[in-house]
Parts: C-alpha cells; sequence; structure tokens
C-alpha cells in the first residue's frame, strides 16, 4: 500500500497502466491539480463542466434523495433514477398485503399510474459559501456577550440568515472538526411519485448471500418523478444524457452523489477501542435479533412483509460492520495508523487521547448494550417513544399505535423483547441501571423469560395479537407513563452512561483537537486532502477495474445474464425470480454489473456512473467486502465499486416492465 504521507499517491489496478485515485473531492474544490489528475485518467470534461454556480455543470443533475441516498435526474420532464434498495423503504410503505408492491414490482404504464409518495424530500445543490471566517466571527461575538455558542447555536444563526437572503434551504456543514465551514444551498422538493421499480427478488437478486460479494446480478434501481410547486413536472436545470455504447476494462468511471460518513480522520487508539470493544459485541447481538427476525419471516408471509423492511436495514449494516473489522485486521490499518501518528509533532496529545480511550472502555462497551438492546434491540420501542411524545395529543398517540401495530407482530416483539432483557441485564453495570429496571433485576433476576413475559402481560399491549388491533386504538386511553413496557425503553437513556465521572477528559473535544493537528501535519507536508465524507456533494474518479481481490484469485470486470441462469434456483428465496421475467431474461452474454476502483460509501447508493463525457453508464449500489475498511482508510488495488449497468436496466424497461413513455421520454429505441 502507499505511504499515509502521500494521500492522492495512486495505486496500481489490474489492468497494467491503470491507476487508482482514492478520495471524495468536494465539487466546489475541485482544482487545476485534479481536473489534471482526472485527465490524466482519461476524462474529458474540464472542471467548470463538473461545478459552475454561474453556468450550470452536471452537478445540477444529481440529487439528494433526503441526504440518505443519492440520484440524478433522466430526463427533462423530471424523471429520477436511483437505487432500489433507496426506494425499499418506500416501495415497502405503498404495499398492502394484497398488493405487495415489493414482491410483484411496480411499473406505471402512464403519467397518471404514477403514485405519490408522501414524505419523501429531494435536493438540488445550487450553491456552496464558504463561511470559515463568518463562523469564527460570530462564535466570539456570542461567547462576548455571554450567549450560547456551541455548534447547534452557530447552524441555526447561519442557516436562518442564508435561507431568508437566498429563499434556498441552508445547511451548514463542518469539515476537518471545524477547520472549514460551508453553507450549502439547497432547492428542495416534496412532490415525488413512484414510476418504477423491479421486484425485489429481481432487485436484490442474490440477497444476503451476494451482499458485499463479486459477482453480483442485482436490478438495483428504481424511477421516480418530480413533481414542481405548480403540480406539473419538473424541468431540471440540468439532467444526463444516457450512453448505450458501453464500456471497457479502464474505460474511465466518475461517480457524483452523496456520501454519507467516513471516518478516515480517527485515531488509531479511537479505531482500536471500536474494533476491540464496541463491534463484536455489537455484531452478536444484531445476529441473535437478525435469527429471531428471519425465523418468523420464514415461516409467515405476513411477518414477511411487516419486517423486510426492518431486517433488510439490519443485515446490511450487520454485515457491513463484520466485514469491517475483518478488513482493519487483514490489511493492518490500525498498524498504518500508528505508525503516521509516530510522525506528527503533538506526541502530548496522542498521550491523552490514548489515556481517556483506555480509561473509558468499559462504559463504551455498556453503552453498546444500552443502544443495541433498548434504542434498536425493539421495534415497537420506537412506537412507544412516539406515543410518549405526543402524550398531550391523545388523537396523534392513537394514530402513532394504530400505525406501529400495523407494522408489528406480537410473536416477533414478544421474542425480542425477551432477548432485549437478557442482553440489558446481561451486560450493563446495575449501578447504572435506573430505580424501575432495579426493581426488575431485584424480582425477576437472570429469569429473563419471566421479566419479558410480566412487562407484557402489564402493558397495554397484552392482547396485541388476540383481539383486532382496532380495539387496542379504540380503548387506548393515552397514560401510558406506568406503563412497564414503556418504562423499560424510556427510563434508561444515553445520560447515565455519559456522565463526566464516567470520563478521563472531554473525548470530543480531544478527538476534535486530533483531527486539526492530523488536518494541518497533512498540509504542512503539502498533500492535498479531502475531509470525511458528511451528506455532501463529492466526486470521485476512477476506472472500470478488474480485481485479485485474494492470492491466486482472478475477478472480472463484469458480470453477465448468465449470471442469472447459473444462480437461479426455485426454492432459494433470494435466488427466485418471477417467472414473468425469467421469460423476460437477456441474452447469455449481455453485461448486469461491473466494476470500478471508484471511492465510495454509505450515501453514494444510487449515484450516477458517467463516463468520460459525463454520460450515464451506470448505478452505484455496492461495494466488495474487500473494501469495508474503507469507512477508515481507502485500499487500493481491493477498494472497489459494484455497479449495474443501464443497459441491463434499459433491458428490463423495454422487455419486462414494457415501460414504452418512460423509454420515448428518454429518446430511446422501444422494444
Amino acid at each position: 500500500m502507499r505511504k499515509w504521507l502521500i494521500a492522492i499517491a495512486l495505486g496500481l489496478c489490474i489492468l497494467p497502466g491503470a491507476r487508482a485515485d482514492e478520495g471524495m473531492w468536494l465539487v466546489q474544490c475541485l482544482d487545476r491539480a485534479l481536473e489534471k489528475n482526472m485527465k490524466a485518467r482519461g476524462c474529458k470534461l474540464k472542471a467548470r463542466e463538473i461545478y459552475n454556480e454561474e453556468a450550470g455543470g452536471l452537478s445540477d443533475a444529481i440529487v439528494s434523495l433526503g441526504f440518505y441516498c443519492s440520484g440524478s435526474m433522466i430526463s427533462n420532464d423530471g424523471l429520477l433514477i436511483t437505487n432500489h434498495h433507496c426506494a425499499y423503504s418506500d416501495v415497502s410503505r405503498l404495499s398492502t398485503p394484497e398488493n405487495n408492491l415489493l414482491e410483484k414490482g411496480f411499473f406505471a404504464l402512464s403519467r397518471a399510474d404514477e403514485i405519490p409518495v408522501p414524505g419523501l424530500e429531494f435536493y438540488f445543490l445550487r450553491r456552496v459559501i464558504d463561511v470559515t471566517d463568518e463562523v469564527s466571527a460570530l462564535k466570539a461575538e456570542l461567547q462576548a456577550a455571554g450567549k450560547p455558542f456551541g455548534s447547534r447555536r452557530i447552524s441555526a444563526v447561519l442557516e436562518k440568515k442564508y435561507k431568508e437572503e437566498t429563499g434556498l434551504e441552508a445547511g451548514l456543514q463542518g469539515m476537518w472538526a471545524g477547520e472549514k465551514y460551508y453553507i450549502c444551498l439547497y432547492s428542495k422538493y416534496t412532490d415525488i411519485r413512484l414510476v418504477g421499480a423491479p421486484p425485489v427478488q429481481v432487485a436484490a437478486f442474490g440477497g444476503d448471500e451476494d451482499n458485499w460479494e463479486w459477482p453480483q446480478h442485482k436490478a438495483d434501481f428504481a424511477l421516480y418523478r418530480i413533481y414542481d410547486s405548480n403540480g406539473e413536472p419538473l424541468h431540471p436545470r440540468r439532467h444526463l444524457k444516457i450512453s448505450e455504447k458501453g464500456y471497457k476494462e479502464g474505460s474511465y468511471a466518475m461517480i457524483m452523489g452523496y456520501p454519507g460518513r467516513t471516518q478516515r480522520y480517527i485515531s488509531a487508539a479511537e479505531l482500536d477501542q471500536m474494533i476491540s470493544v464496541e463491534r463484536p459485541e455489537v455484531n452478536r447481538i444484531r445476529a441473535a435479533q437478525m435469527e429471531i427476525i428471519r425465523k418468523w419471516m420464514d415461516r409467515d408471509p405476513a411477518v414477511r412483509f411487516k419486517y423486510s423492511d426492518n431486517f433488510f436495514s439490519l443485515s446490511n449494516v450487520a454485515e457491513l460492520q463484520e466485514g469491517e473489522l475483518d478488513c482493519i485486521r487483514r490489511f493492518g490499518v490500525i498498524e498504518k495508523r500508528r505508525a503516521f501518528e509516530a510522525g506528527m509533532p503533538d506526541q502530548e496529545l496522542l498521550r491523552k487521547l490514548q489515556e481517556e480511550v483506555s480509561g473509558t472502555s468499559a462504559i463504551e462497551k455498556q453503552k453498546v448494550y444500552f443502544r443495541e438492546a433498548i434504542f434498536r434491540g425493539l421495534i415497537i420501542s420506537r412506537t412507544l417513544m412516539r406515543i410518549g411524545g405526543a402524550s398531550k395529543d391523545l388523537s396523534q398517540q392513537k394514530r402513532f399505535l394504530s400505525q406501529g401495530l400495523s407494522e408489528t407482530d406480537p410473536r416477533v416483539e414478544r421474542e425480542l423483547l425477551e432477548a432485549s432483557v437478557k442482553e440489558l441485564f446481561g451486560g450493563i453495570d446495575e449501578a447504572l441501571l435506573p430505580a424501575f429496571h432495579k426493581e426488575l433485576w431485584e424480582r425477576f433476576g437472570e429469569d429473563y423469560h419471566a421479566m419479558a413475559a410480566w412487562m407484557w402481560e402489564n402493558s397495554f399491549l397484552k392482547d396485541f395479537g388476540s383481539v383486532p388491533d382496532s380495539s387496542i386504538v379504540e380503548a387506548f386511553d393515552g397514560n401510558i407513563a406506568d406503563d412497564p413496557l414503556y418504562r423499560y425503553v424510556k427510563d434508561i437513556n444515553m445520560n447515565l452512561f455519559n456522565g463526566r465521572e464516567n470520563h478521563v477528559g472531554d473525548p470530543m473535544a480531544l478527538h476534535r483537537e486530533y483531527v486539526h493537528a492530523r488536518y494541518r501535519y497533512l498540509k504542512s507536508l503539502g498533500v492535498p486532502q479531502y475531509p470525511d465524507a458528511n451528506s455532501t456533494m463529492r466526486l470521485t474518479y476512477g476506472r472500470v477495474c478488474s480485481m485479485r481481490p485474494r492470492d491466486g484469485v482472478y475477478t472480472h470486470w463484469q458480470s453477465t445474464a448468465a449470471g442469472l441462469r447459473e444462480k437461479y434456483s426455485s426454492s432459494a428465496y433470494d435466488f427466485h425470480y418471477p417467472d414473468a421475467f425469467r421469460e423476460a431474461l437477456p441474452p447469455m452474454d449481455f453485461p448486469v454489473n461491473f466494476l470500478t476502483d471508484n471511492d465510495i460509501t454509505g450515501g453514494n447508493s444510487g449515484s450516477p456512473v458517467l463516463n468520460a463525457r459525463g454520460e450515464l453508464i451506470g448505478l452505484a449500489f455496492d461495494g466488495n467486502k474487500e473494501s469495508l475498511a474503507s469507512n477508515f482508510e481507502s485500499v487500493p488495488g481491493y477498494n472497489m465499486c459494484v455497479c449495474v449497468d443501464i443497459r441491463y436496466i434499459l433491458w428490463i424497461l423495454r422487455h419486462y416492465a414494457r415501460q414504452d413513455y418512460v423509454l420515448q421520454e428518454l429518446g430511446l429505441s422501444l422494444p
């Protein structure tokens, strides 16, 4: 691997002469040096053609889907393309047991058939303003006046100011723990309609077994349409041209989107604590939860319908975090980080940080039990907390209750509750438990089955599953304060773990100081830097690339429809697609998915993959398991991006969905 001190040094790809550039670069900071590197890889565009606040650029076609996924505009009438797994929750919410759009898929046959999806917010970046000096001045002003000057206060003041001045949505973003600050200005749209989504067994063909693997054969795409405030299809400032010409190994590939979060500026001490203390417990607890949910999903289609979205999210994160542990160890990430830190000037800071981390390992481990057993351990807990938060509005409480009951199953929740109390009371120091939990412990001890049964039978939810949901909602009087289930999830909270007595110093302040020191050290060496991902628009560039994941193993850069036939199984849910789709399969050698060496992370899902001319050739949807340390460090030659080929998407629209009006809108040939 290249030295840490050369942040944009180039790792070799398998193709002779092909090289990969690490980096999630801020689009507003594309300079001549970066443009030169991009052109050396094959880019035909100038930086000002990619991001240009005055004249417009490719960035005007890139969309944030609520800052959890990315998408792009592909027509002048508001048509947007993203990943199916980004639309998964929406398709699930629009489904009913009688009309399960996840299982059967949905493709509108005219604009009149497009389905409104309430609650969505899609954002277009319009301008970015460097406000670093303004933040410093405002902090000093507030501090001198004796007013709060924390990050929330600063954000509230500046976001309000710029929203009033521009009429755009404003978001303040700090980079490198406050070394730089930017105001990002966005146009927001909320009238969003679902246009198309393939059946989940087509979109996620291979399911969990193929997740993070290569080769894959997924049709991971969905179509939305954005409407303006007048109820008319949006005419975006820019939309992408689709290329059906394809690509080859070594072809330039560029991805633009909104990567969510990385921690490449984390210290070796903090990373070591994360993988040795926290992650093993997180992964163990989530595996037990998934086993419970999957068992009931396999037994009952009604449970699968209710829990598929939760299970999808849980399994995806769990597999990611397990892979992170393996890759951090395999690629020696912590050892390399320590070697880098040995050259930093401020060794006293590193000593203090190590002391804080060593002194808080026990409490950090107990936070895991709280988060995983209470905060994430029960699906119904979210409903209970929403009801409690709306205690002054009985009608709203009843709406929350009705929704929560419709989305859960009492058999699953009771078993999750028993697993929750086992993890909580088996892991947390009794001294940290609030009074109600101490009472439970004193009464039941390690009889977790009896403890869970008592809470359930003494809750207003006790009849859940034995009477109609409407009866429970109708009988609910809003008095939840003394309900044992509600108290179980509410009385214990993070404040119990974050007290000063549990820390040697101020962990957040020490972390910020470390990030500043690391940033300034690299700057003193003349190393170009990009900040950690934080849901701001970024660009990453590289090439279509094959891979050698292990010694003696070579993987091709493209998968084909042959794999759809090889993997098909009539008895395995994740490898079984509908008969109608089976009849519409492309020819054996037809391209399905492909690999690039672009630097991506969560939030990039749905991002367009662009060729050297900025034309759409695919969508990013996954990484490979060898890349799972990339939240902390990019490993050249191993970090790959798995993409769905736009030609496979178009084949489905032409020959399976028969979505002719969309093809005509895109100016493409009909089947």
